[in-house]
């Protein structure tokens, strides 16, 4: 395991959404978070590649070691726990997890001590996001949770991850993989930046505002496209294609826009930038792979059953999350289907 520090803006890229949320009649309750040394994981079982794996040649290329699979998630106090249970799925399912590599978002320092002692042999980095990157950049938004600057960190894998690493998978921290990841990994994404579930049966203009709408500099930028809603906390993402486009930088604009707009544009924190850079453009990846909207609406955090078809992803988007219905004895009916994949344990 090595830590990497790195400054955003000193890559030479001009630098995509997880809504990571939580009930706001319990926001104050869950910022009392016990310190990272206080944190306990029990250790997971050693997950080993199948007999028909490709040798990994990771001890001699590390991180540019072409046989991978790339996943990038985010590591905070408050969320460490959904994503600890999200790397567990995806060992546990995968044919080869000795070939998968983690690469780990964080803005506070002592998560990758946990990380290393939960998986021994994980393949894995720490990227350190600075905050203040994205502070003047963020918005108010429809719930405080969302106002997180960590829930901007992928706009930057671009320039924070290795130049030799050219596909990412992007997971939230409110998830668990049922399938083998390689098959999403595998995803064919027809010169697309990148790819998601799209849902074009729902409601596209709710997710930008009256003002946005009705002055045509904005809402001119769908013209040609034919946008579709898609959730961003699952995507496989082009960094060759990302990086040579100046994604980061395009998301940013959008960022400015509502910064300043009187009105606004938008209101639900980190996702319409990706819908008004790639909505119309995303390579479409089979439903199964996000099975989203399990933690219910962006207040309430009503339990939902799932959508019809196979199940691939299992995501707690909305407010509520699995950990803390369990733990306050009022669990949804498909929060048990996250438990199993529950390592956390508190030292006294």
């Amino acid at each position: 395991m090595v830590m990497v520090v790195l400054s955003p803006s000193l890559q030479s890229f001009p630098p995509a959404e997880a809504i990571r949320s939580s009930s706001q009649h319990l926001d104050s309750l869950l910022r009392i978070q016990p310190p990272p040394d206080k944190l306990s994981f029990r250790r997971a079982p050693v997950f080993r590649n199948a007999d028909d794996c490709q040798p990994s040649r990771i001890g001699k290329l590390g991180v540019c070691d072409p046989s991978l699979v790339h996943v990038a998630i985010t590591l905070d106090v408050e969320y460490l726990r959904g994503s600890i249970a999200a790397v567990h799925s995806v060992l546990q399912h995968s044919k080869c997890p000795e070939s998968v590599f983690f690469h780990f978002l964080v803005s506070e320092t002592g998560l990758e001590a946990l990380v290393g002692s939960t998986f021994p042999e994980l393949n894995f980095k720490v990227y350190f996001f600075d905050p203040q990157r994205v502070r003047g950049l963020i918005s108010s938004s429809v719930r405080q949770a969302l106002e997180e600057p960590l829930n901007y960190a992928r706009n930057y894998l671009g320039g924070l991850l290795e130049g030799c690493v050219d596909r990412v998978i992007y997971l939230d921290s409110d998830l668990v993989v049922v399938d083998d990841i390689q098959r999403l990994w595998n995803t064919s994404m027809g010169g697309r930046t990148i790819g998601a579930p799209e849902y074009c049966h729902a409601n596209f203009t709710k997710y930008f505002t009256d003002h946005f709408w009705s002055d045509s500099r904005f809402h001119r930028v769908f013209s040609g496209r034919k946008p579709c809603y898609f959730n961003t906390g699952v995507m496989v993402i082009d960094l060759g294609k990302w990086r040579r486009f100046g994604y980061t930088r395009r998301i940013e604009m959008w960022m400015e826009i509502q910064k300043t707009s009187l009105n606004g544009i938008y209101e639900l924190g980190s996702l319409p930038p990706y819908l008004l850079v790639f909505a119309g453009s995303v390579a479409p990846i089979e439903h199964r792979w996000n099975q989203h909207g399990l933690g219910g609406d962006n207040i309430h955090g009503s339990c939902r059953n799932l959508h019809p078809g196979p199940v691939s992803v299992l995501h707690w988007s909305g407010s509520g999350k699995p950990w803390r219905r369990l733990d306050s004895k009022q669990a949804c009916p498909l929060d048990s289907l996250w438990a199993p994949f529950d390592l956390y344990g508190v030292l006294p």
